[in-house]
C-alpha cells in the first residue's frame, strides 16, 4: 500500500486539522487579553481560581490549578487555585447524595466568594454539571470563564457568563490540545498583568 501525503493519516493532513482551531484563538487574542486582565484583577482583589471539569478535563483542572499554585517558571508569583476534582472522597460524597449533575455546583455554593474565578472545561460543551457550576458561580458574582469544543454546545449559549473560548473541532483530541495551549496563555498573561504596575486598578478599564 503506497503512502501519500493526501492521505486522512499523514502528517500534512494531521497538522492541517489542527491549523482552524489554533488560529481561531490567535485571532480572538483581544477576548483573551481581557479575559486574563479579568482574572488579575480578581487575584489581586484576593481571590482564588476554581477549576473542574469531568474525565480528561477533570486531570485539565487539576493542571491548570497545580500551575498557579506551583509556577513552573522560576520567580513567577504563586497565585491561589484549586482544583474540584482532585478530592475523591468529596467528589463522590456529593455525587451520592445530591447526583453528578450538582458535584461541581454543590462545592461552589460552600467555598465560592464573589471575587473568584470559576473555570470550566468541557469538550463537547455539553457537560451539565460544568454547565451547572458555571451558573451558580454567575450567580455567585464570581468570573466566569469556559473552555469548549465542537459548536460551544449548551454552555456557551448558557446567558450571563463572562468568556466562553470555543475549540472549534469534532476531534475530542484537537479540543484537548487547543485546551492546554489556551489555559497555558492564560496562566501566562495573568502574570503578565502583575507584572505591569497600575493595570489591576478599579479604573483601568478591561
Amino acid at each position: 500500500m503506497s503512502w501519500s501525503p493526501n492521505h486522512p493519516d499523514s502528517v500534512d493532513a494531521l497538522f492541517e486539522r489542527r491549523k482552524a482551531p489554533v488560529l481561531a484563538l490567535a485571532e480572538d487574542a483581544r477576548t483573551v487579553a481581557e479575559a486574563c486582565h479579568g482574572m488579575a484583577r480578581r487575584f489581586h482583589r484576593g481571590g482564588k481560581l476554581v477549576v473542574f471539569g469531568n474525565g480528561g478535563p477533570s486531570t485539565d483542572a487539576q493542571h491548570v490549578a497545580v500551575e498557579f499554585v506551583h509556577p513552573v517558571i522560576v520567580g513567577k508569583r504563586a497565585l491561589p487555585a484549586l482544583s474540584l476534582t482532585a478530592d475523591v472522597a468529596t467528589v463522590t460524597g456529593v455525587a451520592n447524595r445530591v447526583g453528578l449533575e450538582d458535584v461541581f455546583a454543590h462545592q461552589l455554593r460552600i467555598i465560592g466568594e464573589p471575587a473568584d474565578i470559576a473555570l470550566g472545561i468541557s469538550t463537547d460543551g455539553e457537560c451539565a454539571n460544568v454547565r451547572r457550576a458555571l451558573e451558580t458561580a454567575r450567580d455567585l458574582g464570581m468570573l466566569t470563564v469556559a473552555l469548549t469544543g465542537r459548536n460551544g454546545g449548551a454552555i456557551a449559549a448558557t446567558p450571563g457568563l463572562d468568556h466562553v473560548f470555543i475549540a472549534r473541532s469534532a476531534d475530542p483530541r484537537i479540543v484537548k490540545e487547543v485546551h492546554v495551549t489556551t489555559y497555558h496563555v492564560l496562566w501566562e498573561l495573568v502574570h503578565v498583568f502583575f507584572e505591569h504596575p497600575g493595570v489591576l486598578t478599579p479604573e483601568v478599564a478591561s
